[in-house]
């Protein structure tokens, strides 16, 4: 179990809301209907930006973070911050985008930046020598963890991102059957 202030925030308060987050988004999504509203479009936004930050989460579980998973991390929070905004720029035109959708994606903004000061934080030589600066040079190598997080942490993990993944494919799948239903009803 890591005792490192850093980490402990990051598993046990960064990564559940986050998670969290998700699942919030996702009834405000079903709230605004919007399988007859901006439909399958949006929908494959939110796959998209799940696997920009799931991407980023499983590599933070699994690899030894060095330079060069910081710099995959920092690329990928920047790519999920314009589909967001592409996101939000879609969805505002089709939907009605509650105040609480709002704030929950503030959450899903943030939160994310959250993980990702604190991982740069917790590997500081790293993250300097991404930028060629301290003491350490930037190791881009690809290799598992020294120490890996412990197994129940990891299958908790695993499991609630899968299922999190699951109900934004049944909003897709959703999606999906209302425009077979009424192609005509939604925005192209």
């Amino acid at each position: 179990m890591p005792q490192d202030p850093t980490a402990l925030i990051l598993m046990y308060f960064v990564v559940p809301l986050w998670l969290l987050a998700g699942l919030c988004d996702y009834l405000c999504h079903r709230a605004t209907h919007i399988a007859s509203t901006s439909g399958s479009k949006e929908s494959f936004i939110h796959l998209l930006m799940f696997v920009e930050l799931g991407l980023p989460l499983l590599a933070a579980i699994f690899l030894e973070v060095n330079a060069l998973i910081i710099a995959f991390m920092i690329v990928m929070f920047l790519l999920h911050e314009v589909t967001a905004f592409w996101d939000v720029s879609y969805a505002v035109s089709r939907r009605r985008v509650t105040p609480l959708e709002q704030h929950v994606h503030s959450f899903l903004e943030i939160v994310p930046l959250l993980g990702l000061t604190l991982i740069a934080a917790r590997h500081w030589p790293q993250f300097l020598a991404l930028f060629g600066v301290g003491a350490e040079s930037a190791r881009l190598s690809l290799g598992w963890k020294s120490e890996p997080l412990p197994p129940a942490y990891v299958v908790a993990v695993l499991t609630s991102a899968t299922l999190l993944g699951a109900l934004y494919l049944e909003e897709l799948a959703r999606c999906l059957r209302a425009e077979r239903k009424a192609p005509l009803a939604l925005h192209p």
